[in-house]
């Protein structure tokens, strides 16, 4: 699938940014200690970061993915947020990703995760799912 494509017919006021080098690529995958989910992977082979109007993130950029994942596992050591990947958020605090176990990514769905309470729930059964929902707006948190 061609990312860029693919977003730019949802919404033509989607940004792009250069695609990610190997090494920043690398350097989450070796941060996180995950492997990256497939189609996120080729995302930032196209592009390193998809926003919206006003700076809006639909996907964040190597470097805030690796510096929001850290800080949310050191902050909050004691919770399950250890056991997802977070590639962006929903401009509210809670924050969409993917479940983690065995330092793979456990299947497609996105999930949302709840900043206040924790909790989490699947909003989409795919990244195209949830990039065509969350853009469009028909994705609600």
């Amino acid at each position: 699938m061609k990312w860029r494509a693919f977003i730019s017919s949802i919404s033509k006021e989607s940004q792009f940014k250069p695609p990610a080098s190997e090494s920043e690529i690398s350097a989450m995958k070796d941060t996180l200690k995950v492997e990256l989910p497939w189609r996120l992977t080729q995302i930032y082979n196209e592009t390193n970061g998809v926003y919206g109007d006003y700076g809006i993130s639909f996907i964040w950029s190597t470097e805030q993915m690796i510096r929001e994942n850290v800080f949310c596992r050191k902050a909050y050591q004691h919770s399950d947020v250890n056991s997802m990947l977070f590639f962006t958020d929903a401009g509210n605090g809670d924050l969409f990703g993917y479940l983690i176990g065995n330092e793979t990514i456990q299947s497609e769905d996105i999930h949302i995760w709840n900043h206040e309470n924790g909790n989490r729930r699947i909003v989409a059964a795919s990244l195209e799912k949830f990039l065509e929902g969350w853009i469009t707006g028909k994705l609600n948190v």
